[in-house]
């Protein structure tokens, strides 16, 4: 282990496929550990978001290289919940439907703009210890990280929370949010760039009959083994 790692905060890297209650599970432990939440599924999400409002093509490279150049994504607590800005607008609610859902997956697949983001994820997890929500976290963000861990669960599962997530939203059905999983999962694990997949050296558990609680305490207490302390 060299130096340079040993003086790196604490970073828990929490990894998996949609619907696997990653961002929740984020939220509770980084607020029960004191840690920082870095969302870097969410940061894809902005940049298709923005997409989306400047009205621009993803084949179109130049003007996607100024969208990145002038993207601005920050996150602020709020309680439980981290509200996310894209260039100075709160876009928390906005970020999280099926079409965002399907720009964050293209978006993902693009190098250039995993490249644009990827030292922005490094920096925010350098600052303080920190649990990294994310698909690549553990095997490309923070390869070195103190704790690497692998959430999933059934596909019914994972759709029925995504369902929950997006209520309220019109023509959403079951069989709808299966579907569209099943292809984010296959887009995220076939892609070329930094594709979906448990790093070596990860803790799968499986939340598919696990509440909530006991995956956050199954969380604090993997990285209690790992000689974490939060004072």
């Amino acid at each position: 282990m060299s130096a340079d790692h040993r003086k790196q905060p604490f970073i828990i890297t929490l990894d998996g496929p949609s619907g696997s209650g990653k961002s929740t599970a984020c939220r509770r432990v980084a607020a029960r550990l004191g840690l920082g939440y870095i969302d870097t599924g969410a940061m894809y999400r902005c940049v298709g978001w923005a997409v989306r409002e400047a009205g621009l093509n993803l084949d179109d490279e130049k003007g996607l290289e100024k969208l990145l150049a002038d993207l601005k994504i920050s996150f602020r607590p709020a309680g439980t919940e981290n509200r996310v800005f894209c260039n100075g607008q709160d876009v928390t609610r906005a970020i999280r439907t099926p079409e965002i859902d399907r720009l964050a997956s293209a978006v993902s697949a693009i190098g250039r703009v995993r490249r644009a983001l990827l030292p922005l994820q490094r920096a925010a997890g350098r600052s303080r210890p920190a649990i990294i929500d994310g698909r690549d976290a553990g095997t490309v963000i923070f390869p070195d990280a103190d704790l690497k861990i692998y959430l999933d669960a059934d596909l019914e599962t994972r759709a029925r929370r995504r369902l929950k997530d997006q209520a309220g939203e019109k023509g959403i059905d079951l069989e709808k949010v299966i579907s569209a999983i099943r292809e984010r999962d296959r887009a995220d694990s076939s892609r070329a760039n930094a594709p979906l997949k448990m790093a070596d050296d990860a803790i799968l558990i499986d939340t598919t009959r696990m509440s909530l609680d006991e995956v956050c305490e199954e969380v604090a207490r993997l990285a209690r083994d790992r000689g974490f302390t939060n004072g």
